[in-house]
């Protein structure tokens, strides 16, 4: 009798452990098949040009969006600390030479160069999952940048200041932050390629 009750209650509770094991099984299949659905294909597989995935895709996009929600004020913040910190780029806005910080808002040139500016970026940011796309768009930024001069160093100078500001403003965490320098790495490999060639124009 006593070995039947042994023998039973070993059968059950294998059975149990099986059960277990199946349900779970199929939880992470479940939750895998959803996950793929969600980000449209895998989330973590690096898009070969980019060098980005879906997920930092999806970070940079959510996290660009409250910038871009009041896009004037802090395209002229992100140019006044670039002016602070790297006085030089200052002589590339002609038309804010001689113009005190307080000044830049009030300049309807300079704000048309910060508009065009922050919808350069918004775009950028955008079509971040059709990189053939950005790339060519920053193809041309690079051309109309070379014709006025300007070198790699002032594009890496505004790369550190964005880097700062959204450390400072956003409060960004790591992965994050990881996710946009190699979104700005990706845009400043297509600027490069034709900043020489506008040089030459």
């Amino acid at each position: 009798m006593l070995y039947f009750y042994l023998c039973s209650t070993f059968v059950l509770l294998s059975a149990f452990v099986v059960l277990k094991r199946v349900k779970l099984r199929q939880k992470v299949k479940m939750g895998s098949w959803l996950s793929y659905l969600w980000w449209g294909g895998d989330p973590d597989i690096v898009n070969t040009q980019s060098g980005l995935t879906r997920r930092e895709v999806y970070a940079v996009q959510q996290s660009w969006a409250p910038v871009y929600a009041n896009s004037v004020a802090n395209g002229t913040e992100l140019l006044r600390r670039l002016f602070q910190a790297y006085p030089e780029t200052k002589e590339f806005f002609k038309m804010i030479k001689k113009s005190s910080d307080e000044d830049y808002s009030q300049n309807p040139q300079f704000k048309a160069h910060v508009i065009n500016l922050m919808s350069s970026i918004n775009l950028a940011v955008l079509n971040l999952n059709q990189p053939e796309v950005v790339a060519a768009m920053m193809n041309k930024l690079g051309e109309s940048h070379g014709r006025r001069k300007i070198q790699k160093e002032h594009f890496y100078s505004l790369k550190d200041v964005i880097v700062k500001m959204f450390i400072e403003v956003l409060k960004l965490e790591g992965a994050t932050l990881a996710a946009w320098g190699k979104t700005v790495d990706f845009w400043y490999k297509h600027i490069f390629e034709s900043l020489s060639h506008g040089d030459r124009r």
